[in-house]
């Protein structure tokens, strides 16, 4: 589907110098003197690299359209993280870098939604928030500020992550997966 410069907007997905760019940022601009173009921040989706690309309305790029296809997490074996289809029971193997340091909060029959282009993963997206246990916190200092009252603590898959005081070891606490930030603690 063609789209004229000026329609790309952040999370499009499109064709550029033969690779796959997805738009991060864009800024339309009107100078006083020549033709309004909309300035783009583009990440490559098979490399990672990021360029900053001028559209003037008159150009026309590619957009893409990605299939998203829910998965289940089922294992690790060594530097590859095991997914099934929940359509078609298909396995689909994907190395842990590929997936970054979210795959540590991968857990045992998460659904996951893997974005594919002529069937090849391109994304993959984890739920916003995980429930785990935090195995170390350091104790309360007394008198401590209610400023600065949030301490380091180490969640069960080794990630470290700031609470609040009243948080201990064995507890389990909701983590949003994104900015790796505490939410707030699990009911249990």
């Amino acid at each position: 589907m063609k789209v004229n410069g000026n329609e790309i907007k952040p999370g499009n997905v499109i064709e550029h110098k033969g690779g796959l760019w997805a738009a991060v940022k864009t800024n339309a601009v009107k100078p006083g003197k020549g033709g309004a173009f909309n300035q783009v921040e583009l990440k490559n989706l098979i490399d990672g690299t990021k360029l900053n690309e001028r559209f003037r309305a008159s150009e026309t790029v590619e957009k893409i359209r990605l299939e998203q296809k829910d998965f289940q997490y089922l294992y690790s074996e060594g530097e590859m993280l095991v997914f099934m289809d929940l359509e078609t029971y298909e396995q689909l193997e994907l190395q842990t870098d590929w997936v970054g340091d979210r795959a540590a909060f991968l857990q045992d029959g998460m659904k996951v939604t893997v974005e594919m282009h002529e069937e090849r993963p391109i994304g993959i997206r984890l739920p916003d928030f995980v429930t785990l246990e935090i195995t170390e916190a350091d104790p309360v200092v007394k008198g401590q500020t209610v400023s600065s009252s949030y301490k380091p603590a180490i969640m069960e898959n080794g990630i470290k992550v700031m609470v609040p005081p009243f948080i201990d070891a064995g507890e389990r606490i909701i983590v949003e997966t994104n900015e790796i930030t505490y939410v707030k603690r699990a009911e249990s």
